[in-house]
């Protein structure tokens, strides 16, 4: 394929995407009276989930939009006077929001499922903490435009965990509750990882790897609309 045309064709999903986004973000937050009371507490927690999301996307594919603007991906900026290129700096921002991300998706799983702490949950929230303190780390080299290796495979490593963590209790309990909408979540999440790890695996070998982000990004915004149909719109029925 054109790679002009792949350039064009990453700008506008972007766009659309960011766009899509924050428009579900301003739905969910002026939207929230129409939220049963008995589910309040767990659409907050969607919400803060998806505006954590979302902002972190912002800075990540909004930033390769800026570069691309400026000339391409090795476009940089001054950050506290050092060079930094863009599209680290965003790497860097989603890094972290897509980290508290999952987080927050564990307090929802237990506000949804009537759930106290126990040593799944806290396993998960660890295993945040630990990738939030291996971001920290100089080796990453976040002012580069390509991922340092290894270090990219290692602070994966814990979101994987979040992840397939998150996505096992969302489905048990979705089954066990009949839960269609959260079946459909857990999926997703599901679906989300599988494009994701083949990102992160080889992606430096075979950069075109690197288009699987885009229906990874689908997977995330779906979760935004099924659980806005479900928690805000409860008519809206998921089949089962």
């Amino acid at each position: 394929m054109n790679e002009s045309l792949i350039t064009w064709f990453e700008i506008g999903f972007n766009l659309i995407y960011l766009a899509a986004i924050w428009y579900l973000v301003a739905l969910m937050s002026f939207s929230m009276s129409s939220v049963p009371s008995k589910d309040r507490p767990a659409a907050d927690l969607v919400r803060l989930a998806f505006i954590l999301l979302a902002a972190g996307d912002t800075g990540h594919v909004g930033f390769r939009v800026l570069a691309y603007a400026l000339g391409g991906l090795d476009a940089q900026a001054m950050v506290f006077g050092s060079q930094m290129s863009l599209v680290g700096i965003g790497m860097l921002t989603t890094s972290f929001t897509v980290t508290f991300f999952y987080m927050v998706l564990v307090y929802i799983w237990q506000k949804r499922n009537n759930q106290s702490a126990n040593w799944a949950t806290n396993l998960l929230l660890v295993a945040g903490v630990v990738r939030l303190m291996m971001m920290a780390l100089p080796s990453n080299d976040w002012g580069a435009a390509v991922p340092s290796q290894p270090m990219s495979l290692y602070r994966n490593l814990p979101l994987m965990v979040q992840g397939v963590g998150i996505c096992a209790l969302i489905l048990f309990s979705a089954y066990r509750n009949h839960d269609a909408a959260f079946k459909w979540i857990g999926w997703m999440i599901a679906v989300s990882f599988a494009f994701y790890i083949p990102v992160i695996l080889f992606a430096q070998m075979i950069p075109m790897l690197g288009m699987l982000m885009i229906p990874k990004t689908c997977a995330y915004l779906a979760i935004a609309i099924i659980a806005y149909r479900n928690m805000w719109h409860q008519n809206q029925a998921l089949p089962q």
